[in-house]
């Protein structure tokens, strides 16, 4: 077979296809990569911290939802919903309770409100 004019005309006319490789913008895209996914797995972590207790039994879910049990010289915590009423009411400054003087707080632990000593 005999080549014609056009295929010697065309081989002559075409390019190699030449790659350059540039290492920065190879190491660039690969730390937004890294950077991407571990923003990704930052996001997951902290939806699964801040999701509620799926608990039905649970009292609570953060700390602001317990509060002291008695109006004065509380031992106890229960939820706000079953807060004691306290207007009006006058108690001593005696500090013998467990929430007494800063010596603690209510605070939410795997849904139940608890005495949480201060350290």
């Amino acid at each position: 077979m005999k080549k014609s004019n056009k295929d010697v005309a065309k081989k002559g006319k075409e390019k190699k296809v030449v790659i350059h490789h540039n290492k920065k913008l190879f190491w660039v895209i690969i730390v937004l990569i890294v950077l991407l996914i571990v923003l990704i797995w930052f996001i997951i972590k902290n939806d699964k911290l801040n999701k509620p207790s799926q608990n039905p039994n649970s009292e609570c879910t953060k700390d602001r939802g317990c509060v002291p049990a008695a109006c004065c010289h509380a031992e106890s915590c229960v939820p706000v919903e079953d807060a004691p009423k306290c207007k009006g009411m006058m108690c001593s400054m005696v500090c013998s309770g467990p929430l007494d003087c800063d010596a603690g707080h209510c605070g939410c632990v795997k849904g139940k409100c608890e005495v949480i000593k201060k350290k």
